[in-house]
């Protein structure tokens, strides 16, 4: 699909338009977004993730006007006849091929941007409360319904002492009721409440949205092994000290204008993004094939079948640097094509693979054993 089509997933508009009006500014309802939307995993599926150790999870309920929060592994659910309660299993698409396809198809935002999809079931009245989010949300009904309040206030001012971050003074503004299929998009920081009719599914497809307080620490972190400062203090024309417990002025100075040689470039700020923004969360793993196929055999089969990307894996790219699951490499102008193809496309065709230079081949066998590519089935 161009870039220039519309897409039924924004209501017929371009991705052109929608980052143009909508993206970071407004909300934006859609009503079938995707026609005939079903649950991608029945309810105990979804209940048996949130008992894995792997999978982040949460269970929201509301009694006698008293939220709780309980944190996975969630071995016990209530029962589905009592209302009020609301199951959040995070990362689905890591877990489930039908879910990774459906937040694929939100790749017109970069994937350096994409997060994860969320799965919400809540039983009648089930919700996490008024809140907001620090990032852009798209909300997918995928089974039953769900009654939402929005609201553009200024004040977000939150409720103390709760176990969530809720909104100590909602004042919703528009009112939808969603059906399968709708979806509802919000920017960051706009208010929101989401109450279940009857048993309900709800899709919250999120993105990455950093501090950058969380960026400067990893990123001199990052850079701590690279700096080079030759050299040692030192002060040859120190005089005598009257206040032997203050630090010298010219020491600090010295100092300042030693620590002010470092500079960073936009390599370093690249190679950094890539790494940090490609490395998988701390509950995710790969596990390479039981009896992988030797080289030669695996390139035999990869030059018929060609490759595809784990759903687990994360793969960028910039300039002459490709990133791959938190590591980084240069690649030789040759083989760029190759790679950002794998990376924009997720797969590589056999034609592709067959064509591939020796470089290539050591890498993508390599990723094939630890399990972050796989032969196309």
């Amino acid at each position: 699909m161009k870039k220039s089509s519309p897409l039924r997933l924004l209501g017929d508009i371009t991705p052109a338009q929608f980052m143009r009006d909508y993206w970071h500014k407004k909300p934006l309802l859609i009503r079938q977004a995707v026609p005939g939307m079903q649950p991608l995993l029945p309810f105990d599926e979804l209940a048996a993730l949130a008992t894995k150790d792997y999978v982040e999870s949460r269970l929201v309920t509301m009694t006698d006007g008293q939220w709780d929060m309980q944190y996975g592994p969630l071995q016990t659910l209530p029962p589905r006849s009592q209302p009020g309660w609301t199951m959040l299993v995070q990362g689905v698409n890591l877990q489930n091929d039908a879910a990774d396809a459906l937040l694929r198809q939100f790749r017109f935002v970069p994937d350096a941007r994409l997060d994860d999809l969320m799965v919400s079931f809540a039983t009648d009245g089930g919700g996490v409360g008024p809140h907001f989010d620090s990032y852009d949300v798209f909300l997918l009904q995928a089974e039953g319904q769900r009654r939402w309040q929005i609201s553009p206030q200024k004040d977000l001012s939150l409720v103390e002492g709760l176990p969530l971050k809720i909104l100590s003074k909602f004042e919703p503004a528009e009112e939808f009721v969603l059906e399968p299929g709708d979806m509802l998009y919000l920017p960051p920081h706009y208010a929101h409440d989401g109450v279940a009719i009857g048993d309900c599914q709800t899709y919250s497809i999120g993105f990455r949205a950093p501090a950058y307080q969380e960026l400067g620490e990893a990123f001199l972190q990052f850079m701590a092994d690279s700096i080079d400062l030759p050299g040692r203090y030192a002060d040859a024309d120190l005089e005598p000290s009257g206040k032997p417990a203050e630090i010298p002025q010219h020491m600090i100075g010295t100092i300042a204008d030693e620590l002010n040689k470092m500079q960073f470039t936009e390599d370093d700020f690249t190679i950094f993004l890539g790494e940090y923004l490609s490395e998988p969360k701390h509950n995710v793993f790969f596990t390479g094939p039981e009896n992988p196929l030797p080289a030669g055999r695996f390139a035999q089969s990869a030059a018929k079948k060609g490759v595809t990307l784990s759903r687990k894996t994360q793969m960028l790219y910039r300039g002459k640097n490709v990133f791959i699951n938190g590591e980084s490499f240069a690649i030789k102008r040759a083989d760029k094509a190759a790679l950002e193809t794998l990376a924009n496309e997720r797969k590589l065709d056999g034609v592709a693979v067959a064509a591939a230079s020796e470089d290539v081949m050591e890498a993508l066998y390599a990723w094939y054993t630890d399990g972050w590519l796989e032969l196309t089935k």
